[in-house]
């Protein structure tokens, strides 16, 4: 592309805040990314089980990767000044900030998704509820756990010191890290040029993420107010919920792209199946920290009775009908990579793993070909279970027919994916981008601004030069290794004993 047909082009950015770093990545009218920049930031963990963000440090890192990211786009002769209309963004979910509106300071650091801190509060709400564990999931799609936003606001009010005051003053606001970053970016505390009047901070979430706080309604997309008042949470506190593409507000004066709309919010799984482009009845995986399988159900609510969440897919505007979603979450899955090099050594990079799994052809007492098929094992039995509560039970579904889009780093790796295919009986789709986290927050933002229609984005017009991996086992050899390792891990249970 020449620079005189980029200085009259359009361009999207999307912000893809994750949980290990940030990134902001530049996509043209064609959905091709021109630049990129990412940062990694700290990881805190002050006690066994916790892990923490710096809220300040990760605005730091919006900041720097969206101006590397702007400087590496002009130096390639974009112009993105005057072309970039609006930014998506997209962040890892659950993750927990609360902090004062007068001061734009966090009373404490984020807690992250996967802290398990508040143990203890998911114990005594499970003994207070009649419905146990499970007393929420009918209105919110999700049973009491430390992985969710509800338990870890109730932490931060017990337990950090000026909370309780700022809320009773309302001073305080809570958010996932994309109302955080939202926040700040839209003005925070206020920011002014001479002759403007100050511009607050617009307190918003987006209806993903909020799916993911324990306190949506499903159902009508909005705070639960009984959820609320059961669990002592303030609603003062809490953001207002939008769409997943909309415009919420403009990037306000002091960082990069002042001026420019902030037309998409999504959580990062949200944004993948957005990113993936996956309609009612298809599934996307993300290999990743941990893997993360999330099936479209269309505009229905489908209660699991096999340990899976109900969660939302997307609205993809104000009007839009919601599409919903069930997931599955291994926690472990590219973890597990890094403990085999950081951990025991037997690999110096996780490229490594693939040529080492290759040189055998069983797990046998091969760890490296044993962590792979491990993640695969895992997702395999969460798309069963998956398609169990949609109505397509793993008897009738025809496997030939099924088609898993896969994205997230480890799927450089071919092996995992060739794996991954043959225990499912399916095919396994890798699109050519593989950032389609951040893609998906760009479609969103495109979509309200009039780049995309929602027809052209799921035609496929960015799906092109796709890697299909199909399977190569037979389907008796296939379900004898599924069955050997239902057996391998029946050997495990209780092993430890968890009350120690």
């Amino acid at each position: 592309m020449s620079s005189s047909a980029n200085s009259h082009d359009v361009f999207i950015g999307s912000l893809d805040q994750g949980t290990t770093s940030t990134r902001f990545i530049i996509y043209d009218r064609d959905g091709k990314a021109i630049a990129a920049h990412h940062v990694e930031f700290t990881q805190f963990y002050p006690e066994a089980g916790w892990v923490e963000h710096d809220p300040l440090e990760i605005l730091e890192s919006v900041k720097v990767c969206t101006a590397k990211a702007l400087d590496k786009a002009t130096a390639n002769c974009y112009n993105v000044d005057r072309g970039l209309k609006a930014i998506g963004i997209t962040n890892q979910r659950e993750t927990t900030v609360i902090w004062s509106k007068s001061t734009g300071l966090p009373f404490y650091n984020a807690i992250v998704w996967m802290d398990v801190r508040t143990s203890h509060i998911c114990r005594r709400l499970e003994n207070d509820f009649p419905g146990g564990k499970t007393h929420f999931v009918e209105t919110c799609g999700l049973p009491i756990s430390t992985y969710f936003s509800a338990t870890k606001i109730l932490w931060l009010i017990e337990n950090v010191d000026g909370i309780k005051e700022a809320i009773q003053a309302g001073d305080a606001l809570f958010g996932t890290i994309d109302s955080w970053v939202i926040w700040n970016l839209t003005g925070g505390t206020g920011s002014a040029n001479r002759e403007e009047k100050p511009v607050q901070g617009i307190h918003v979430t987006d209806c993903s993420n909020a799916a993911r706080t324990m306190l949506m309604n499903l159902m009508t997309l909005d705070w639960d107010q009984p959820t609320l008042e059961a669990l002592g949470i303030p609603s003062k506190i809490l953001p207002k919920i939008v769409s997943n593409s909309e415009t919420i507000g403009v990037i306000a004066n002091g960082w990069p792209l002042s001026g420019v709309p902030i037309a998409g919010c999504l959580g990062d799984q949200h944004s993948a199946m957005l990113g993936q482009l996956c309609r009612k009845g298809q599934a996307k995986s993300t290999y990743g920290t941990g893997a993360f399988i999330l099936l479209n159900t269309g505009e229905d609510v489908i209660q699991s009775s096999h340990g899976l969440l109900s969660t939302l897919a997307f609205k993809l505007g104000p009007n839009a009908p919601t599409n919903y979603a069930l997931e599955g979450s291994i926690a472990i899955a590219g973890a597990a990579v890094q403990w085999l090099r950081d951990g025991l050594g037997i690999i110096q990079t996780a490229s490594e793993i693939e040529e080492l799994a290759e040189m055998v052809e069983s797990t046998g007492a091969h760890l490296a070909r044993a962590v792979l098929e491990s993640m695969c094992f895992q997702v395999n039995d969460v798309l069963d279970s998956m398609h169990k509560d949609f109505g397509k039970g793993s008897e009738s579904k025809d496997n030939s027919e099924f088609l898993l889009r896969v994205d997230g780093g480890a799927t450089v790796n071919n092996l995992l994916l060739q794996i991954q295919a043959d225990l499912m009986g399916s095919s396994v789709v890798r699109p050519a981008d593989i950032e389609t986290t951040a893609l998906g927050a760009a479609y969103a933002a495109g979509l309200a601004i009039g780049i995309w229609t929602e027809e052209q984005i799921f035609s496929g017009m960015h799906a092109e030069n796709a890697t299909t991996f199909s399977p190569k086992l037979g389907e008796e050899q296939r379900r004898k290794r599924c069955d050997a390792w239902h057996k391998a891990l029946n050997r495990t249970f209780d092993l430890a004993d968890l009350s120690i």
